[in-house]
């Protein structure tokens, strides 16, 4: 789905008020404040213009200076109260925004299909959520109460001025129009530009976690940042956007924030002229140019906001590829389930308009053990993760029970499904409370049990702090075949109905195949287990075997039987054989 913030119907602030809707009360009185701030910050002006006429009139009473001189003081002060106040509650509810967006945007990844999710690299999304979203924090924060604060006072001064001569008012007018001119030479192309900035920074972002994660093969075979060619492209791009932008907007943007403040250039000659010709008295011009030069500083601070103006839309936009992305779409009244037998019946799936399963059919039976085998790339996982709704069929219908599971809600397919992957993903948290992911109300004694029963218990009561070891990045700090045991430990302490495993044990070494395939047998016992295997003698005595081929499934039925009737089975049983008698003989 296309969001561009182009979109005729919404602009990009429309969004903004909406996300910042529950806040509204606080942005108001951020507003309100930020006014008073304001108005407090041009009395000194207008004191200072009283002293003034008072020393030409020759004035001799203290009391008098001291007044003016007192009244000052106390605005200035009240300009900063008030401007903390201001940006304390602006700030206040826009972190609040900020957290409401980023709960929302994860959120929202959950419930969008799997494939969506994978198809956008980690580090861009990981730099959207952060950085992007981070980037409308001057626009909440500082742009609507300060802004609206910071223009109303020019405003005030040039009534005011007005009321004082009207010539003059309008002389002092003149910068703006030259100004505005000035900045928007600076917004043409400045969307493309910024986007481009924009999208180059994302590649940034994601060839650096690609080199970061790829570090030890770079290592390997002796490149650096460097000769990684694909990394200092990326660097260099980025520089080079950031550069151009730069280069090609700056020169207005420094005119306009010259031009537009400069008030004095056209107020002093004609105040001079009106004062020759005797229309214009010493006290009103003294007045009128202090006045302009307190309007000097709220403008400047109006045009520090306009570079703000110009990137809103594009990260709203950005925001919006996640909020407004299509999802799985789940009714939410609970399905009544009161079987486990999966079926698939006539089952497609498109990846990116290529079809990878072609009108697959299958059926796994209640607490059977059934296996997916095939060449690589043949739509074995596929199927699996299909079950599991991590991506949406394009074609046919897959049913838990005899429900499609279109019409089963995604929390209730999750309790049900225990899916358990080759990467074997674990938290950068402590071992314990990475197994009580599986059920989150699990007990301390709970989750030992169930370590135990995996074979996990053994190697965590070695590791530094038992239980309590932090697993490390990625489980990073542990073994390939130990972060397999924990996360079939996991699985198991979820105890669902339905066990998917992709493909679990595909790295496991021989010393750990033992206890992983012992551990696989207590988490599977009466349940409804779908393997996607990579050794074959793991599955020999399943129930049911489907061979995959091509996107569809070739023939299935046991293993004697399929080694009678299907050549493909039979072919990748004799690799499989060969290649196991070579790591036997090594």
């Amino acid at each position: 789905m296309n969001n561009n913030i182009n979109n005729k119907e919404r602009g990009p602030f429309s969004y903004l008020f909406e996300w910042a809707a529950p806040y509204k009360s606080k942005y108001i009185a951020s507003v309100f404040t930020a006014i008073l701030g304001v108005l407090s910050s041009i009395i000194p002006y207008y004191c200072v213009s009283r002293i003034v006429t008072l020393l030409i009139n020759e004035e001799r009473g203290f009391t008098t200076y001291a007044v003016w001189i007192g009244i000052a003081a106390i605005f200035w002060i009240c300009n900063y109260l008030f401007h903390a106040v201001s940006t304390t509650i602006s700030h206040g509810a826009t972190f609040a925004v900020i957290a409401d967006i980023r709960r929302r945007m994860c959120g929202k990844l959950a419930r969008m299909s799997m494939g969506k999710v994978l198809d956008r690299p980690s580090g861009e999304t990981k730099n959207l959520i952060v950085e992007r979203v981070d980037s409308i924090e001057p626009t909440l924060a500082h742009l609507v109460p300060e802004m609206t604060s910071k223009l109303l006072a020019p405003v005030v001064i040039l009534i005011y001025v007005l009321i004082l001569d009207w010539r003059v008012g309008l002389w002092s007018l003149i910068t703006l129009p030259l100004g505005l001119l000035a900045m928007m030479g600076m917004m043409v192309g400045y969307k493309e530009r910024f986007s481009l900035y924009v999208r180059s920074g994302k590649k940034l972002n994601s060839v650096a976690v690609e080199y970061i994660n790829g570090i030890e093969v770079i290592k390997t075979f002796s490149q650096t940042a460097k000769t990684y060619k694909k990394f200092t492209d990326a660097v260099r791009e980025s520089a080079h956007s950031a550069i151009d932008w730069m280069r090609d907007t700056q020169i207005f943007f420094s005119a306009g924030m010259v031009i537009i403040p400069s008030v004095l250039v056209s107020v002093l000659p004609a105040s001079v002229l009106f004062y020759l010709q005797g229309t214009l008295p010493v006290n009103e011009i003294v007045m009128i140019v202090v006045l302009c030069l307190g309007m000097m500083t709220p403008l400047i601070g109006a045009m520090s906001y306009t570079d703000d103006l110009g990137k809103i839309g594009t990260i709203v936009g950005e925001i919006n590829e996640i909020l407004e992305d299509e999802e799985l779409h789940r009714p939410e009244k609970p399905a009544k389930i009161d079987r486990f037998d999966i079926a698939g019946n006539a089952v497609c799936f498109a990846y990116k308009d290529t079809e990878v399963l072609h009108g697959v059919d299958f059926v796994f039976r209640e607490g059977t053990v059934n296996a997916l085998v095939g060449p690589s790339g043949s739509g074995k996982s596929t199927i699996a993760r299909l079950i599991a709704s991590m991506w949406e069929v394009t074609g046919g219908n897959i049913t838990i029970g005899g429900v499609d599971v279109r019409d089963i809600p995604l929390r209730q397919l999750n309790d049900m499904i225990a899916y358990v992957s080759q990467d074997n993903f674990l938290f950068d948290e402590t071992v314990r409370e990475n197994i009580r992911k599986g059920h989150p109300g699990a007990s301390d004694a709970e989750v030992e049990e169930i370590a135990k029963a995996a074979g996990c218990h053994d190697f965590i009561m070695q590791l530094e702090n038992g239980y309590d070891t932090i697993a490390g990045s990625a489980g990073g700090h542990l073994s390939g075949g130990e972060r397999q045991r924990m996360s079939i430990a996991r699985a198991m302490l979820k105890n669902a109905p339905i066990v998917i495993l992709d493909e679990a044990t595909a790295y496991t070494d021989p010393e750990n195949e033992a206890v992983i395939q012992s551990a696989v047998a207590k988490l599977v016992e009466g349940k409804t287990l779908i393997v996607v295997a990579h050794r074959l003698s793991t599955i020999t005595d399943s129930d049911q075997i489907a061979v995959v081929n091509q996107g569809k499934i070739e023939a299935s039925g046991t293993h004697e039987a399929l080694l009678k009737g299907c050549e493909l089975y039979h072919r990748l049983w004799e690799t499989h054989i060969g290649s196991k008698d070579a790591v036997e003989v090594q």
